[in-house]
């Protein structure tokens, strides 16, 4: 199998990814799939990490810290910004292409001795477990691609599960309530694992404790940030832990949110080890961190930010950075897309888009995108002027240059698929 057959291979199997729906939710198929490899998915301990925002970040910043402490790290994540390779990486680095096509074809000839036909997120993930057994990594890093319970990361048993912070999302398979959300991610605790959850709210935080576990920490009781400042290219922080404190960390992402993902990453080490982490690994493991597309600096003079908030939630934070981080002299322009199944208005309100002089609606390259013509609509409702529709990132993201001033700033957020397309675009068209 070659790599343009892999990605051809996944597509004809992709169900959710076109449509939003999921018929059956199980893990039945994984679970069938991964026995028929040999159950890769056990070849190395578990750090598993659900959450409604923050998992990337998260996961991350876990995998920096590992590898500083000197293990093999293998990480996956979804979804991927402008490869699919990107899902799957051992020690911060993509997989091939050959690679990737290798463990594809491996899924796709057990299809018929597992009797099942995986979706696309699950031939991408039993392909992750595969290639970090192939490669012996020493600790898998985990990221739940939807909710937790039966997505198809849980076949794992998680030494340490990790909560982020719960938001109403999916309300269509785990609604209508927080409650139910916080349920459904609490899936991924198992009786052996030690649980580190980022969630403050004490009755969801209760809801995760209600599951069997070995052990529990939680924001506020056991861990928390100290301070948080603002520094050139991130924050530095201080933080308390389970295990001790440190001062003077800095987190190069952009965003006080960033410095709880941090001291939750950190929690959640320590709680790997057992132990107290080393100041000077603490510090150099932060210093590895990349997050392409979450609030990424792509351009100067005018000022290009890409943010992928997919959420209201993740569009709150996403304009909190914005306006107060930034704080942008000249004009702001958005360029802004999302999928169907997020509320316009609801993502355009927790933007702040009327605060913007400029907003620029486009179409997100996916079988799911919501058309620009429809965001826009939803622009001129709340009250935003300078309203304009593109059907394509590349046309928005241009008009979103034209006539900009030194002072400028162009926000380009919303669906991952957005800020994906618009990557690749800005490399071409900004010196």
């Amino acid at each position: 199998m070659t790599y343009a057959e892999a990605l051809a291979y996944l597509d004809a199997h992709a169900t959710y990814e076109k449509t939003g729906r999921i018929e059956a939710p199980s893990l039945d198929g994984i679970t069938r799939l991964c026995a028929v490899m040999g159950d890769p998915q056990h070849c190395a301990p578990v750090i598993h990490i659900t959450g409604t925002n923050g998992k990337g970040s998260t996961s991350q910043m876990i995998t920096g810290l590992l590898m500083e402490q000197g293990l093999k790290v293998g990480t996956y994540t979804s979804p991927h910004l402008e490869r699919i390779n990107e899902r799957l990486m051992i020690d911060g680095e993509a997989i091939s292409d050959e690679a990737f096509a290798e463990q594809i074809a491996a899924v796709a000839d057990l299809e018929v001795l597992a009797g099942v036909r995986p979706g696309y997120f699950e031939a991408c993930t039993a392909a992750a477990f595969r290639h970090f057994a192939d490669e012996a990594v020493d600790v898998m890093v985990i990221e739940v691609g939807l909710l937790g319970a039966w997505d198809a990361t849980n076949v794992v048993d998680a030494r340490v599960a990790v909560v982020t912070n719960i938001g109403l999302e999916h309300t269509e398979f785990a609604g209508p309530t927080k409650t139910h959300v916080a349920a459904e991610k609490a899936g991924i605790i198992k009786p052996g694992s030690t649980v580190v959850i980022g969630e403050r709210d004490p009755e969801l935080v209760e809801v995760f404790l209600a599951r069997p576990h070995d052990a529990a920490w939680w924001r506020g009781e056991h861990f928390d940030v100290v301070d948080n400042e603002l520094a050139l290219g991130g924050r530095v922080v201080e933080m308390r832990t389970p295990n001790g404190s440190y001062s003077d960390v800095f987190v190069p992402l952009h965003g006080r949110h960033q410095a709880d993902n941090a001291v939750l990453a950190l929690t959640a080490v320590e709680a790997f080890f057992g132990a107290p982490i080393d100041a000077g690994v603490v510090n150099e493991g932060f210093s590895r961190v990349l997050m392409p597309g979450r609030f990424e600096v792509v351009g100067y003079q005018p000022l290009v930010i890409l943010d992928g908030a997919h959420n209201p939630a993740g569009a709150d934070v996403c304009a909190d950075v914005f306006f107060t981080d930034f704080d942008p002299a000249g004009q702001r322009v958005l360029v802004v897309g999302c999928l169907r199944g997020r509320e316009p208005v609801a993502m355009l309100e927790a933007l702040r888009a009327d605060e913007f002089d400029i907003v620029i609606c486009c179409t997100a390259p996916s079988p799911r995108g919501l058309p620009g013509e429809e965001i826009a609509a939803a622009a001129t409702k709340i009250g935003c002027s300078g309203v304009l529709a593109f059907d394509s990132v590349e046309r928005a993201c241009d008009r979103a240059l034209d006539e900009r001033t030194a002072d400028d700033a162009v926000l380009v957020t919303g669906s991952l698929y957005v800020v994906g397309a618009a990557r690749p675009h800005f490399r071409k068209v900004i010196p």
